[in-house]
C-alpha cells in the first residue's frame, strides 16, 4: 500500500481540507503517546520528512532542519493514528437495510484521527475497492483502507443485501473471487454453517489472507478449531454458552442476563479465553455500538447529531427514547429491567481479562446498531470505552493502535510513533494520559506527513450522515 507523500499530487478538493504539507515538518514541545503501550513522554520533538518519521527525541536535545516548518505543540499531545478494526463504510437506513456513506466515512474517519481501516464486512464492495483506488491517488480524502468481501453468509440471514453461501464449494469460489478483485480479508457472517467456514478458512489461507467473524451458528471454540482469525465484537455474540444452543444453528433466543453471570476467572468462559489464547484467535472489541442499548447512557453528542441527516437524527433520538422505555423493556426483555446494564460490564470484563491473559485485543466502532454510532467519533469512543473498562489510557491507545496493525502485518509501517514509520499521526489540544476524554480534541491529522484539518473536514458532512 504505497503511502502519498509531499511530492505527490493531491486533488483541489483534496488539498482543501490541508493545513500542514512541508517536505520537513517539526512537531516541537509536545506530550507523545507513542503506541507501545508506554508511559507518555514530556516536551519531544517529532521530525516528519518525505511522509516519514525522522526523528523523535527530547526537545532539548532535538536536532530540527533549517527548512522545517516549526508547530509549536505545548499543551498539545501526539498518538499514532488510529487503526480502526470494525470499521464499516455503510450506516443503518431502517427495517434491516443499510447505505453506502463513500462520501462522509471517509473524512469522519480522517477527522477522527482514523489513519487506517479495515472495513469487516462489506455491502458494496466495488465501490469500497474504488474509493480506497480514490483515496491512495490523492482524488478523496480518507484513511488506508483494507477492504474486507463480502459477507460470507449462510442461508437463513436477516439481511437482504447479503448473498447466501449454497455451500463449501460456494464459500471457496467467492473469496477466491473476491481476492481476484483486489480485497484483502474476510468477514464470516451469523449464519454460515462449519463447513462452509471451514473452507472459507482454508481458501483465504492459502492466499495470506485472513478470516474475521461475526457469528451466531458457530461458538468461539469451535471457529477457533477450524483456524478463524478473529472475531468480532466478543462475549455478547458468543452462543456457545446457551445450553439451548444446537450444533451449526443460530439460537433463537439471545440471552444477555444469562451471559452477565459467566465468571472471567473461572469455568466456561475463562476456558474459552485460554482457548482463543492458545489458537491465537484475536478478539476485536465494539464497546461503543453495545452502549447504545444501555438505558441513560450515553449522552449522545451534539457533535453527531450535527453530522446525522434530519431523518436519520430523528431516528438516532427515538431509538434511544426506546431503549430506556419502561414499556419497551417489559415487551422486548419480558423484564421490568434491561439486561443491558450487567451485560455491558460483563463484556469490558471479558475484554479485560482476555487482554490481560495475553489475547490480542483490536478495537473499531462498528457503526450500525441504534445509529448513534458514526465514522470517527465512535473510533474515539472505544478509547474511552476500553479505558473504562480497566485499561490505562496508554493501553488502550495501544490497543487501537499498535494492535490493530500487528494484527494487519503493518507493524513495522504503522501504529507506533518511531523512527522509520510512516508519518500517520494525531494531534490533540490536551493530554489524553491524565484525561482520554481529550482525544476528542482532534486538530490536525497526519496521514504519510500531510497534515489535514479535522474541523474542516467534520464540517464539510454536516448533515450529510444517513441520508438516502
Amino acid at each position: 500500500m504505497a503511502g502519498l507523500s509531499s511530492a505527490q499530487t493531491l486533488s483541489p478538493g483534496v488539498r482543501n481540507f490541508v493545513k500542514v504539507d512541508a517536505p520537513t515538518v517539526a512537531l516541537t514541545h509536545v506530550l507523545v503517546i507513542d503506541g507501545t503501550g508506554a508511559p507518555a513522554r514530556e516536551d519531544q520533538t517529532i521530525i516528519l520528512s518525505q511522509g516519514k518519521i525522522q526523528s523523535v527525541s527530547d526537545a532539548a536535545s532535538a536536532s530540527i532542519p533549517k527548512d522545517a516548518q516549526v508547530l509549536d505543540l505545548r499543551g498539545y499531545t501526539v498518538i499514532p493514528g488510529l487503526v480502526g478494526m470494525h470499521d464499516h463504510m455503510f450506516y443503518p437506513m431502517g427495517n434491516g437495510m443499510f447505505g453506502e456513506m463513500a462520501f462522509s466515512f471517509p473524512r469522519l474517519y480522517l477527522a477522527g484521527g482514523v489513519t487506517t481501516i479495515r472495513t469487516t464486512g462489506s455491502l458494496e464492495p466495488y465501490t469500497d475497492l474504488e474509493l480506497k483506488k480514490q483515496i491512495e491517488k490523492g482524488e478523496t480524502p480518507g484513511p488506508k483502507i483494507h477492504v474486507t468481501g463480502p459477507y460470507l453468509e449462510g442461508a437463513g440471514t436477516f439481511a437482504l443485501q447479503m448473498h447466501q453461501l449454497t455451500g463449501p464449494d460456494d464459500a471457496t469460489r467467492t473469496v477466491n473471487f473476491w481476492l481476484d478483485q483486489g480485497v484483502d480479508n474476510f468477514k464470516a457472517y451469523m449464519f454460515i454453517t462449519p463447513a462452509e467456514l471451514s473452507a472459507a478458512v482454508n481458501a483465504a489461507h492459502k492466499r495470506g489472507a485472513k478470516v474475521t467473524g461475526h457469528l451466531c451458528s458457530i461458538g468461539f471454540r469451535e471457529a477457533a478449531s477450524i483456524g478463524i482469525d478473529d472475531l468480532e465484537h466478543g462475549l455478547l455474540v458468543d452462543t456457545e454458552f446457551f445450553p439451548w444452543k444446537k450444533p451449526g444453528e443460530c439460537p433463537d433466543k439471545l440471552d444477555y442476563e444469562f451471559i452477565s453471570k459467566l465468571d472471567v476467572q473461572t469455568g466456561p468462559l475463562h476456558d474459552t479465553i485460554l482457548n482463543l489464547i492458545q489458537h491465537h484467535v484475536a478478539v476485536t472489541s465494539t464497546l461503543p455500538v453495545f452502549e447504545m442499548f444501555v438505558p441513560g447512557r450515553p449522552t449522545v453528542q451534539q457533535r453527531v447529531l450535527d453530522a446525522l441527516a434530519p431523518d436519520a437524527r430523528s431516528a438516532v433520538l427515538n431509538n434511544k427514547v426506546r431503549a430506556g422505555d419502561e414499556n419497551s423493556i417489559r415487551q422486548r426483555y419480558h423484564s421490568d429491567a434491561s439486561p443491558w446494564p450487567a451485560a455491558f460490564k460483563k463484556e469490558m470484563e471479558f475484554e479485560h481479562a482476555f487482554a490481560q491473559a495475553g489475547g490480542l485485543l483490536l478495537a473499531g466502532l462498528d457503526p450500525t446498531g441504534m445509529g448513534g454510532i458514526i465514522a470517527g467519533f465512535g473510533d474515539q469512543r472505544e478509547v474511552e470505552l476500553l479505558v473504562e473498562a480497566g485499561f490505562t489510557p496508554a493501553e488502550a491507545i495501544h490497543i487501537a493502535t499498535a494492535n490493530g496493525a500487528q494484527f494487519l502485518g503493518e507493524l513495522d509501517r504503522i501504529g507506533t510513533i518511531a523512527a522509520g514509520k510512516q508519518a500517520d499521526l494525531v494531534v490533540i489540544k490536551g493530554d489524553p494520559s491524565k484525561n482520554i476524554d481529550d482525544i476528542e480534541n482532534v486538530e490536525t491529522v497526519f496521514k504519510d506527513g500531510i497534515g489535514y484539518d479535522s474541523a474542516k473536514l467534520i464540517e464539510s458532512v454536516r448533515g450529510v450522515v444517513g441520508s438516502r
